[in-house]
């Protein structure tokens, strides 16, 4: 295997197991402990893969037989990485009411 096969492989890899994970995280933010290793090794798998990613593109290797792939998808690791560095465990992210919320109002009212 010349280089350009093994960085696309662990390329490939890293995001497979990272998006594996961001699946995943509800399960693994049953805990506090478990909700920042998961965080910490989505941001790691994401950074890494963008590195690797970068790099296949310019050893001129391809991502799914198209040479111009490598970059945007290193990007849209970069910005996964940073997002799955925000904890949002128990904020209010939209700053709308929720139904249970207008439920537990209602029944105060009454």
């Amino acid at each position: 295997m010349d280089l350009v096969n093994v960085v696309e492989n662990i390329s490939l890899s890293l995001c497979g197991i990272s998006t594996l994970l961001w699946i995943s995280i509800g399960t693994l933010s049953r805990t506090k402990g478990g909700e920042l290793l998961a965080q910490r090794a989505i941001m790691i798998l994401c950074s890494t893969s963008a590195i690797f990613l970068f790099l296949l593109h310019y050893l001129g290797g391809e991502l799914w037989e198209s040479r111009n792939a490598a970059r945007p998808l290193a990007v849209v690791a970069i910005v996964v990485a940073i997002t799955a560095s925000l904890n949002i465990k128990g904020k209010d992210v939209q700053g709308e009411t929720n139904p249970h919320e207008i439920m537990k109002m209602r029944r105060e009212d009454k």
